[in-house]
């Protein structure tokens, strides 16, 4: 080996830094794991630098406690177990509610929120139609929605197809559209994030929602992201 691809310790170059990435990456898992541990957060991802420093923290957490004392509890251990001081500003919270966790948060009862009966998808050449089946009490709407087969097009198709249910229940929601919809990695867990306005002129409101993905179903978790966006905001428009 030439003198070149050794250090002066005699050891190949490179091995230094690959231990400490190593030991970095053990440590970050091992604070995610502790940040999992608070009662209110479901998955925790955290980002660092090539230093091993975080720079982003994600936290996916339930609607019981306020965001704000959810990144406080964070901070806290962050900095009990780890002796990291987090700048609040590099910490996300997301939460889960309404149909995104199941957990009733006020307002609607749940027995008169729209719920999912089924979502399928049908392909012709380069063409799918999704169908989503949506419950309100007695009441059942089947939404569709035709576009591209287009992997970057599915979720907007499903979510699209969920508004079209939804108008069907809800008068009010012909005020709606689909902005966006996409899956993030939260810790280990896919999570759908959809985001609809409502054209309410002269001006429009943005709504976002979020679902966990279960058994691999992300056009289910795609639907429970549109009605946890809808379902707080529709009765006060009706």
């Amino acid at each position: 080996m030439d003198e070149a691809d050794q250090d002066v310790g005699g050891e190949p170059a490179g091995v230094g830094s690959v231990e400490v990435k190593a030991r970095v990456e053990a440590e970050v898992l091992e604070l995610e794991r502790e940040l999992c541990r608070l009662p209110e957060v479901s998955a925790a991802r955290v980002v660092t630098d090539p230093s091993g420093r975080p720079t982003e923290v994600h936290i996916l957490a339930t609607s019981g406690k306020h965001a704000k004392q959810v990144v406080r509890d964070v901070q806290s251990v962050a900095l009990a177990s780890f002796g990291l001081e987090l700048d609040r500003r590099i910490v996300s919270v997301v939460q889960l509610g309404g149909n995104g966790n199941g957990n009733h948060d006020g307002g609607v009862p749940p027995a008169f929120r729209p719920v999912l009966v089924d979502v399928a998808s049908e392909v012709s050449g380069l063409r799918s139609l999704v169908r989503v089946t949506l419950r309100r009490g007695d009441s059942e709407a089947v939404g569709f929605a035709e576009g591209s087969i287009a992997s970057s097009a599915r979720h907007r198709l499903v979510a699209t197809a969920t508004l079209d249910a939804l108008r069907q229940l809800e008068a009010a929601a012909e005020c709606l559209d689909v902005d966006s919809a996409h899956m993030v990695r939260v810790g280990v867990n896919d999570v759908a994030i959809v985001t609809v306005v409502f054209v309410l002129p002269p001006s429009e409101e943005l709504s976002s929602g979020s679902a966990v993905v279960r058994r691999h179903e992300e056009a289910d978790a795609v639907v429970r992201a549109v009605l946890d966006a809808t379902n707080r905001r529709l009765p006060s428009l009706a």
